[in-house]
C-alpha cells in the first residue's frame, strides 16, 4: 500500500521514521481496503452480471441482447443515483453514506438473486445501480483526503483495485457458481460482501462530522465546462470497453470456440490487466494526468480494433484481452481530474465520474448489440468499441486544449479546493500523525 509521503519532513529522521513505519501505514493500509471492500463487491456484480448474461438469458427465456437489458437498467441506476444521492447526501457524514449505501446495494443484489421474472430483475437491477456512483465518489474522496495532494491517483487507483481486483477474482468465481449452482447465486454472493464492506467501514472508515458541504454548492459543478468535458471523456471513451466485454463470453464460445469452463480464465485475465493498469498508471498521472488521459484512450482504440484479428486465436485474444483491461486505469485518472476542476463541488463531480462511467456501461453494449442485431457478427464490437474510443480521445483533446495541460493539481497550499479540503484537516483520520506532519491540502 501507499507508504509514507512525507519524507521530506525536517523533523528528527530517526524518531519520524520510527513513526511512520510503525503506526501511519498500517493505519492508511487498513482504511483503503475497508474502501477498496466495496468496489470489490461492485466490481463482482457490475462485471459478473455481464459474463453470466447467457446463463440468466436462458434460464429467464429470453434472447441475449434483451438479456443486455438489465445490464443497461444497473448502469441507470448508476447514472441517476449518482448526482442525486451526491447532493441529498452532502449534510451527512461520508462514514454514514458509505454505510447506508452498502445497505441498499446489499438489498439490491439480493432481491435480484430472489427475481421471479425478468421484469422483477430489471428493477432490482436498477435499485442496485443507485449506490454505486455515490459510493466509488465518496470513498475516492475519504482516500485522497488521506494522503498529499501529488499522491492523489495512486489513493483513487488503490481504492478501484477492489472493483479490478474483483475482474480477477470475484468475476470468475461469480461465473463458476453461476455456472454450479445457479446465476442467482453469484448475486447473493455480491450482497454477502456488500454487508462485509459495512462491517469493515464501520469499524475502520475515518469518523468525520456532518454539515462539510451544502446541496446548492455542489449542484455548483454543473456550472463548469471542464467538469462537462471530462465526464463527456468517459461516458463515451469507456463505451469501447464495455461493448467488448458484455458480449465477451458469448464471443469466447461463438467465435474462439472455448467451453464455457475456460470462460473464468478469460475473464481474469481482463482482471489482471485492469489491475496492473490501476497499480501503475496513476503513477504517470501524478506526474501528466492529461497526457496520461489521452494516452490511455489512443492504446484503449488500438486494442480494440485489434479484438476482430484476434478472436480467433485463444492465446491472440488473451493478450488482446488483457490489453483491453489495462485501460480501465482511466477511471482513476478522470477521477482526479475532476477533483482539480471541480472547485467546492467536490462530492457531487466524484459521483459524477461513475455516472459517465456507467452511461458507457449503458452506450457501449446498446451499439455493441445493435451492431450484433444487424448480423455483423459478434466480433463488430470491437470496431465499436475503437471508434467510441477514438471520439473519447476527440474530446479529450477539446479538454487539454481549454486549459487541460495546466491542471489544478499544481497550486499548492490552500487554492486548490478550499471550502472542501478544510473540514477535513479539522476531521481527524486513523493517522492523526500523518495529518500533523503534511502541509499538502488533501482532494
Amino acid at each position: 500500500m501507499t507508504t509514507s509521503p512525507h519524507a521530506t519532513s525536517p523533523k528528527t529522521n530517526s524518531q519520524s521514521t520510527t513513526s511512520n513505519s510503525a503506526s501511519a501505514p498500517p493505519h492508511l493500509a487498513i482504511v483503503l481496503f475497508s474502501l477498496a471492500m466495496g468496489g470489490f463487491a461492485i466490481g463482482t456484480t457490475e462485471f459478473a452480471s455481464m459474463s453470466l448474461l447467457p446463463f440468466f438469458a436462458a434460464d429467464l427465456h429470453i434472447d441475449e441482447p434483451t438479456a443486455g437489458h438489465a445490464i443497461s437498467a444497473y448502469a441507470l441506476g448508476v447514472v441517476l443515483g449518482a448526482p442525486l444521492i451526491a447532493v441529498l447526501g452532502a449534510r451527512f457524514a461520508r462514514r454514514t453514506q458509505l454505510l447506508v449505501l452498502m445497505a441498499v446495494f446489499a438489498l439490491g443484489n439480493a432481491l435480484t438473486a430472489l427475481a421471479p421474472s425478468f421484469g422483477a430483475m430489471i428493477a432490482a437491477r436498477f435499485l442496485s445501480g443507485l449506490p454505486h456512483g455515490a459510493y466509488f465518489g465518496i470513498a475516492a474522496l475519504v482516500a485522497a483526503s488521506l494522503v498529499p495532494q501529488h499522491r492523489r491517483s495512486q489513493a483513487v487507483g488503490q481504492v478501484m483495485l477492489g472493483l479490478t481486483v474483483a475482474t480477477i477474482i470475484g468475476v470468475p468465481l461469480a461465473n463458476l457458481i453461476g455456472q454450479a449452482v445457479g446465476w442467482r447465486a453469484s448475486f447473493g454472493l455480491v450482497s454477502a460482501l456488500a454487508l462485509l464492506t459495512m462491517l469493515l467501514c464501520a469499524l475502520f472508515a475515518p469518523r468525520d462530522r456532518a454539515g462539510r458541504s451544502d446541496p446548492l454548492r455542489e449542484l455548483g459543478a454543473l456550472k463548469s465546462r471542464r467538469v462537462w468535458i471530462t465526464l463527456a471523456i468517459s461516458a463515451i471513451g469507456f463505451g469501447g470497453m464495455f461493448a467488448v466485454y458484455t458480449y465477451l463470453a458469448t464471443t469466447l464460445i461463438e467465435v474462439t470456440k472455448v467451453r464455457t469452463e475456460v470462460i473464468p480464465f478469460f475473464l481474469a485475465i481482463f482482471g489482471i490487466g485492469a489491475t496492473l493498469g490501476n497499480l501503475f498508471v496513476p503513477r504517470f498521472a501524478d506526474r501528466a494526468l492529461m497526457p496520461t488521459a489521452g494516452g490511455i484512450l489512443l492504446f484503449a482504440a488500438v486494442a480494440l480494433l485489434v479484438f476482430p484479428l484476434a478472436a480467433g486465436n485463444p492465446w491472440l485474444l488473451a493478450i488482446d484481452i488483457f490489453a483491453i483491461g489495462a485501460s480501465v486505469a482511466l477511471g482513476a485518472v478522470l477521477q482526479t481530474r475532476l477533483m482539480d476542476v471541480a472547485g467546492d463541488a467536490q462530492a457531487l463531480a466524484a459521483a459524477l465520474n461513475h455516472s459517465a462511467f456507467n452511461t458507457a456501461n449503458a452506450l457501449g453494449p446498446f451499439l455493441g448489440g445493435l451492431a450484433i442485431r444487424q448480423g455483423l457478427g459478434w466480433t463488430s464490437t470491437g470496431p465499436v468499441g475503437a471508434a467510441l474510443a477514438v471520439v473519447g480521445f476527440l474530446i479529450w483533446i477539446v479538454a487539454y486544449r481549454d486549459g487541460g495541460s495546466t491542471p489544478v493539481e499544481h497550486v499548492s497550499g490552500s487554492d486548490a479546493a478550499p471550502q472542501e479540503n478544510a473540514p477535513l484537516k479539522r476531521a481527524p483520520p486513523l493517522a492523526p500523525e500523518k495529518r500533523s506532519r503534511s502541509k499538502d491540502p488533501v482532494a
